[in-house]
This record gives C-alpha cells, structure tokens and sequence, in this order.
C-alpha cells in the first residue's frame, strides 16, 4: 500500500515559528516533526511515499531527501497554487490508482496501530476509512457523526440525516481511500476532501470510522507545539516507531 503525506499548508497559527521554517520541519527532540509520521509508515512497512509541497517545499525537500535513510521512496508534488486536501490528492492520482492507499496530516504526532485500520478498511469493504476519536470539543474540530456500526452518515452536519442520534467524534487527520474515491475530486483546482466525503454520502458510497484511543497531538498552535515538546520530554507518550535509530 502506498501513502500520502499532506505537508503543503501554510502554517500561518504557528507564526513566528514558521516564518522561515515549514511546519514539518519544526523540531520535535531533536528530529523534524515529519520524521515521526515517516517513522510510523515505515513501521508498518510503507515504503512508497508521495509528499505534496508548496509553503517552503524546497527545504522539506532537502531535508528528506529520497527517503532512503529510512528504507523509503520519497516522491514528491509540486503545488506552484495551494490545491487543498482534495486537489493535492487528486494531482498525485496516477500514482495513488492502482489499490487503496492510506494518505495522512504532516502536522499530527500519533500513535496508532495501522494495520488495525487497514484490517477494518478492509473487512467493512470502505470506500473510505477516517481514522476518529473522542474529544470534549468535538463540534469545535468538526464533527463526523457514525452510527452503532461505525459507518459514517454526517461529516460537518451534511447530508441531513432521519435515521438514529449519531455518535460525534473528531476526525484525526488520517484515512484509507479506495481508488474510486478519486473519480469524485475535481480534476483541477482547489479542492477539499470533507467536501468530496460529503458528496460521497449523498451517493450512498460506504464511509467508516476507525475509532482509536492511543495518543494524538494535532501540532496546529504554538501551545499544542510545546504541549508535544513536554509530552516527549517528560516520557508521557512513548511512539514504539521511534525505538530504533
């Protein structure tokens, strides 16, 4: 299985801290905060990636390199023009086309079993599997709301739905995608992913959420940045993907 990394974004929370510096690359002890979503791929023995750039793209560039330190093939995607979640994902289409890919956020420090995700992607026969969790703000990052089976019937409040009160739970920044998923992202422009997953519910295509409970840290805010910074420091979280090297 193939993997995306999502590393175009701005940043712009994060300033000053990303003035001169991409939000992938800030420095989590001592190591680019990529290296650890890297480090968990290649874990789980991804060793095909695609990273999509724009905001500083040549230094992430420079700093990775081919990916060969870490057993990896690291491909990357120019965005001259920010093309979005959807859009990013959709210029890498043909290498993204040939079986169910697995695409994640740059900016999350996570641990997860991703085997387990693609075991239930697969068993549920998911168009889409969101990687979700609990959280008491829940409606303040964007609900997606499932139903006792976990399949997802409300992403953001859309599409109405008649049925069952839904379980609200957060969206992690982490998804398996089977390939027609593409045939729904525009071919050109900026484009989100939510909207495409909106649009894939009103046809009735099955999306699912992979609810985990393992530790997850969204670095968007200086505070949450050095929340990550204390919490590796402190031994609070210990990643088993970063155990070797």
């Amino acid at each position: 299985m193939k993997a995306m990394i999502l590393a175009a974004g701005l940043g712009t929370r994060l300033r000053p801290l990303t003035n001169h510096l991409p939000k992938p690359l800030l420095p989590l002890e001592g190591r680019p905060l990529i290296e650890y979503t890297l480090r968990l791929l290649r874990k789980y023995t991804f060793t095909d990636v695609v990273i999509n750039l724009h905001y500083q793209g040549d230094k992430i560039r420079q700093t990775l390199g081919d990916g060969a330190r870490w057993g990896m093939k690291i491909l990357y995607s120019e965005e001259p023009q920010i093309l979005g979640t959807g859009g990013g994902i959709k210029k890498v289409a043909r290498f993204l086309s040939e079986e169910p890919f697995l695409v994640i956020n740059s900016d999350i420090l996570v641990e997860i079993q991703l085997d387990r995700l693609i075991e239930f992607h697969q068993r549920e026969k998911a168009a889409a599997t969101l990687v979700l969790r609990e959280d008491p703000e829940v409606d303040s990052w964007g609900a997606v709301g499932i139903d006792s089976h976990h399949r997802i019937r409300q992403l953001l409040g859309k599409p109405d739905w008649k049925g069952k009160a839904l379980a609200k739970r957060m969206f992690a920044g982490i998804h398996v995608m089977d390939p027609r998923v593409l045939s729904y992202i525009p071919d050109q422009g900026f484009s989100t992913i939510i909207d495409v997953y909106v649009e894939m519910l009103e046809k009735g295509e099955r999306l699912f959420g992979h609810v985990f409970e393992d530790y997850w840290m969204d670095i968007g805010t200086p505070e949450r940045y050095c929340n990550a910074q204390d919490d590796l420091k402190g031994k609070r979280v210990r990643l088993s993907y970063m155990n070797e090297g």
